[in-house]
């Protein structure tokens, strides 16, 4: 439904102005090439949030709690 949706979008754009169309379809994969690192940063910063949680939550486990 998504693609549907950004296709869609795009075809409207490519109607209206397509010099734009054309900038959008030829950056795009620039700029997900360059979202990447920050992808990796956030799926490190979650495991870590994740490990901490699970950490500080260890002697409340041992000791029974749910």
């Amino acid at each position: 439904m998504k693609v549907l949706l950004v296709l869609l979008l795009w075809a409207l754009l490519l109607a209206l102005c397509w010099p734009l169309a054309l900038l959008v379809l030829v950056l795009w994969p620039v700029l997900w090439l360059l979202s990447i690192p920050f992808r990796i940063i956030g799926v490190l910063m979650e495991a870590l949030l994740a490990f901490a949680r699970a950490l500080l939550m260890l002697p409340a486990r041992l000791l029974g709690e749910r």
